[in-house]
């Protein structure tokens, strides 16, 4: 995104090819990072809040990929190796939801794993409820 925003700025078509070879490369490593999700989502206990979690973390980050992968086909395709509108429109919603997702992964970690918060566990409550976990998140 920041090559895609310099670019907007001052036109310069280099901005445009890198932004590219970045969404490339974090395509790739996106569908690497994916295999390794799905082997710790499918050892979350079923039913438990970390594994609707987990669900909502991980199904958002394969359609961050997509429309990521849809921006990079979008340039690919382009004659002058500039991106046009639907590329961009693809990268910045990318980027939104990639955001939202990210913080599910942290409260995935955070709030719902072995991390900081003492009263982490599979059924703590949501942080932005503002309830306590106890000890060992029950």
């Amino acid at each position: 995104m920041v090559f895609d925003i310099i670019y907007l700025i001052n036109g310069r078509s280099t901005f445009a090819v890198s932004a590219a070879y970045m969404i490339a490369a974090g395509v790739i490593r996106g569908r690497l990072a994916a295999v390794f999700g799905l082997i710790d989502w499918l050892a979350i206990p079923t039913g438990s809040r970390a594994k609707r979690i987990g669900l909502l973390h991980g199904s958002g980050n394969v359609v961050v990929v997509v429309l990521f992968a849809v921006s990079w086909l979008l340039r690919a395709n382009a004659h002058d190796r500039k991106p046009g509108a639907a590329a961009l429109v693809c990268s910045f919603a990318g980027l939104v939801l990639g955001a939202v997702t990210a913080w599910l992964g942290g409260e995935l970690v955070e709030r719902l794993g072995v991390g900081v918060d003492d009263g982490a566990g599979v059924n703590a409550p949501s942080s932005l409820s503002g309830a306590k976990s106890a000890p060992g998140g029950r």
